[in-house]
Order: C-alpha cells, then structure tokens, then sequence
C-alpha cells in the first residue's frame, strides 16, 4: 500500500476560473506551435531560404519542447508559480517580437526554439497549478480543459493565423500572437497563487529528483511516448492520404481537419470527466479505441466518407486519454512535482516527433500511404503494455495487502489512503 496520501477535498462543479486562463494561454502556443506550417512557403520567400530549410523552423520548435521542459522545471524549481507563468508568457512574446522584426532565418530559429522552451515552461508549471487549484477529485477534468485550449488551437487558432498570414505576411500572426500575450500576462499577474513551488513547502533540485524516481512514474512516460508516436505520426501524414488515396479535394483537407479538431475537443472534455473516477480503464478504451480507428483507417483508406468519419473519431480517441495519462504522471510522482510534469509534456514531444520519423519510413513500402496507419496501430496497441503493467501491479497489492482504501471523512473533506 502506497505511504503517499491520497488527499481529496469534495470537487466542486465549477473549475476555478484560473483553470480557463490557462487554457488561454495552451491555447496561444498551441496556435503557434502548429501555425508555423502553414507558413512555411512565405517564410522562405521572405528569409531567402529554401522550403527544406525553412522546415527547421518546425523542428526547432520540436527540439525545444523536448530538451526545454525538464532542464527549465529544475531551473525554475525555486520560482513561484505566478512568477514562472508570466516569465514564460513574457518571454513567449518577446520571442514572437523578436521573429516579426527579424530579416535572419538564424535569428527567427533561435527565436523558435526560445519560444518552445517558454511554452513547455507554461505547459509544465500550468499543469501543476491546474490540478493544485481544482483539487485532486478533479486533476483530470482541470487538464481536460487545458488540454482543450491545445485542441482548440488546433480548430481555430491555426486556421485564423495562417488565414492571416495570406493577408498581412508570416509576420502578422507573429504580432498577433504577442499582442494577445499581453492580456493573458494580467490575468495572470490578478489570479495565479504567489506561494513558491506551486502551494507546496519549499522545493529544491533533489526534492524534484526524488518525485520522478518510482517506477511508476516512468512507466506512465512510455505510455506517453507510445501513445503519441502511434497516433500523431500516423496523424502528420493524413493530409495526402486524404487527397491522394480518398479522393477529398485539397481545399476540403482544412474542414476535415477540423473536424479532428472538433472530435479532439470532445474527446479530452470526456475524457477528463471519466478520468478521475477510472483513469487506467479510460486510458485503456481510448489507446485501444485509436488503434482499431487506424487499423480502419488503412483498409478503407480509398473511401472517402468513411475516412473523413474514422478522422474525426480519431481526434476523440487520440487525443482522451492526454489529459488523464498527465494526471496520473503527477498522481506516481506526488507532490506536485513540476519536473514530472514537464517530463510528461517532453514524452509528448518526443513521441510526436520520433512517430512522425518512423511513420516517414512505412511510406516507400508495398503498404504507401496507408503504412504510417498500420505502424500507428501498432505502435499505439504496445501502449496498452505499461497500462497493463500498472493495473497487474495495483491489483497485485490489494490482494496482498487485502485493503483498497482507508478513508476518514470529515465536515469539508475526505482523507483517503489509497493503493
């Protein structure tokens, strides 16, 4: 049995309002995290660099969010919560300045890669302060709505920055970005808790060691890694599997596209409000549920109504499980640990890039531009094995302990100690 309490205070209905600004704030480094694209062409024009080049800009960003996040956890690790989000606010719009003024393709890299180690900042140190204001009877549903910012990037956020760019230049949605930064800072500044490390005592380098060290912890991450790699680098080619093997025109990809967005939504809201209660059974319908969705994907890739439908069920699935496979990284880890949050933001990170390497290979097969899908399902299916692994292990000990829980109940609270 587990020596880390299990403290639970009766969840309300309402998430603190806080819990929605951060969802802001996911909501802008999502739009650029993605944004960028769409841009591609007029940036290369404007830079004076070719379309190859002018991806680095898209795995600058990508290499950020995977080496940033821990080393700024740590680096961050004395901050309060409120100074470390609008730091990273701060600096995520001067990085967005410093690319719209900027004629060097160096300097808009550097930028890039700046600005994702801001946004794993916030995303990592977000996570905590969600779960921390929402209480645990709700860490799940709190990162469902941050999570939802990230998809509704993804519906709306990237379609208006990349609309933009086609009026007023790649350099308009930069500006755009870092004006509506501003806002985001002061609502910030007015309601994010001031206490160090988040409401915990007072942290160092070693305490956030500690907290990652079980076993737990870095089971769950290859979940993570699992999860993502399947899933996204299946999802990075859909676009010409969707005009070439389907037959949808090329100006109808973007509506598909947000109707992933759309199942994206519904998936993490859903996702969020059953996690709480069963976050191993959840995250193992929504792996399972993605890798049948690809496996369907690749056999009825050449029907076009069928594909657009398993699209946007595969936003739902896909995307369901994120906000309850971070609740439980920081469940293992305890303590609030920003380290172990912004592991589970770079495991993400890291799956999305490796599956999208690995997905790149299937397509000189005999399976084309259905191989990524088919090594997605599989990829996505070997996820299921730490879940498993963590479910064998917990039904493990209550059967030797012969106990599920102690629970003493009091006026405003529940105590419980769980294994």
């Amino acid at each position: 049995m587990s020596t880390q309490p299990d403290i639970r205070t009766t969840p309300s209905t309402r998430l603190p309002a806080l819990v929605y600004v951060l969802a802001a704030g996911i909501f802008l480094m999502g739009t650029t995290e993605f944004m960028v694209a769409g841009l591609l062409p007029d940036v290369a024009a404007d830079l004076g660099v070719d379309i190859a080049r002018a991806g680095l800009l898209v795995t600058a960003f990508a290499v950020g969010m995977i080496i940033g996040p821990p080393v700024m956890a740590l680096a961050t690790v004395r901050l309060p919560a409120r100074a470390t989000l609008v730091g990273a606010l701060t600096v995520f719009a001067a990085g967005h300045v410093v690319a719209a003024v900027s004629d060097s393709f160096t300097v808009v890299t550097v930028s890039r890669v700046v600005t994702a180690l801001a946004t794993g900042t916030f995303w990592a140190t977000g996570a905590i302060v969600a779960t921390t204001v929402a209480g645990p009877g709700a860490s799940a549903r709190a990162l469902a709505v941050m999570s939802g910012g990230l998809s509704l990037a993804v519906v709306a956020g990237v379609p208006v920055g990349t609309f933009a760019g086609q009026f007023s230049g790649w350099r308009g949605p930069f500006w755009m970005l870092a004006v509506l930064a501003v806002p985001a800072i002061v609502v910030v500044l007015r309601y994010a808790p001031t206490t160090a490390g988040d409401g915990r005592a007072r942290v160092s380098v070693g305490a956030e060691l500690s907290a990652v060290r079980p076993w737990r912890v870095w089971v769950m991450l290859g979940a993570i890694a699992l999860a993502q790699a399947g899933f996204l680098g299946a999802y990075s080619f859909i676009s010409p599997l969707l005009t070439d093997r389907a037959g949808i025109p090329t100006v109808l990809v973007p509506v598909v596209l947000v109707g992933f967005g759309v199942g994206a939504l519904a998936g993490t809201a859903l996702g969020g409000r059953v996690g709480d209660r069963r976050p191993l059974v959840t995250i193992a319908v929504a792996v399972s549920c993605t890798a049948a969705l690809l496996l369907v994907l690749a056999a009825t890739a050449s029907h076009s109504t069928i594909v657009v439908a398993v699209v946007v069920l595969l936003g739902a699935c896909g995307l369901g499980a994120n906000p309850v496979l971070i609740a439980q990284v920081l469940r293992f880890a305890g303590d609030g640990s920003r380290l172990a949050s912004s592991l589970a933001t770079a495991a993400f990170n890291l799956g999305t890039a490796g599956g999208s390497a690995l997905a790149a290979t299937t397509l000189s097969s005999s399976l084309g531009l259905a191989g990524p899908a088919v090594l997605g399902a599989a990829v996505t299916g070997a996820a299921l094995l730490p879940v498993a692994v963590l479910a064998t292990t917990r039904a493990t000990t209550k059967i030797e302990t012969g106990l599920d829980a102690i629970t003493i109940a009091g006026d405003n609270a529940t105590f419980t100690v769980t294994d």
